[in-house]
């Protein structure tokens, strides 16, 4: 039995214009749509972290004006100087009158005090007897008077002035005030004893004799 193949040559089939048409703005439709899914993903994702940090609070309140509150807070505040130019004071017995009637300087304008509020100013010696001079034979720091009175360039004067022995320890009140002073100055007196007290002091031998203690101003909220 023969068997035969026909070969037959099919002829290219030409697809309208119309039909290609339509299937490019089908994909143009998917393309777009594509891009409207991505955008609002990209929408959605943007609000939900936002609110995810919390909503933002305004101000309250709201309006076209507001307020606040503004507190002026004023604390007690105190310093005390001695006078740059007076941080040596001498008491020198030079006389006989000297060593009978005592012996005393009187310091002008000798502290400067600043005090918001009521204060108080004490005096002490570094030590209960003066160094130097005779080891032997020590002066007592408390043969030493401090005085106080109002200054002369914008003095002090609404406050007790007081007169103190000197101690190494504190005693009375040099000054005190109920009321502030802003930079107020203060006289100070000191003075050494008379009665011949210091006269077998001296040691023979010296030109002079000396007996030193320092003293300490300070100043303390009443």
């Amino acid at each position: 039995m023969l068997s035969t193949f026909v070969i037959c040559k099919q002829r290219e089939k030409k697809i309208p214009s119309k039909h290609i048409n339509q299937k490019k703005q089908k994909i143009n439709n998917k393309q777009t749509m594509k891009k409207i899914i991505l955008t609002s993903a990209i929408i959605f994702a943007t609000v939900a972290a936002s609110f995810a940090q919390g909503p933002v609070v305004p101000a309250t309140p709201i309006g076209k004006s507001s307020t606040a509150e503004v507190n002026l807070k004023l604390y007690p505040i105190q310093s005390i100087a001695v006078n740059p130019s007076q941080k040596k004071v001498d008491l020198e017995y030079r006389t006989v009158e000297n060593y009978v009637n005592g012996v005393e300087s009187e310091q002008k304008d000798h502290l400067t005090v600043f005090s918001v509020g009521g204060f108080a100013v004490t005096v002490t010696s570094a030590n209960d007897d003066m160094t130097g001079g005779n080891s032997e034979m020590p002066i007592s720091a408390s043969t030493i008077h401090v005085k106080a009175s109002a200054g002369t360039s914008n003095g002090l004067t609404d406050a007790d002035f007081g007169d103190i022995s000197l101690s190494s320890s504190k005693g009375g009140n040099l000054i005190s005030s109920d009321n502030s002073a802003i930079n107020k100055s203060v006289n100070v007196t000191y003075s050494g004893m008379g009665a011949n007290a210091y006269a077998d002091r001296f040691i023979d031998g010296e030109k002079q004799t000396v007996y030193t203690t320092t003293v300490t101003y300070t100043i303390a909220a009443k």
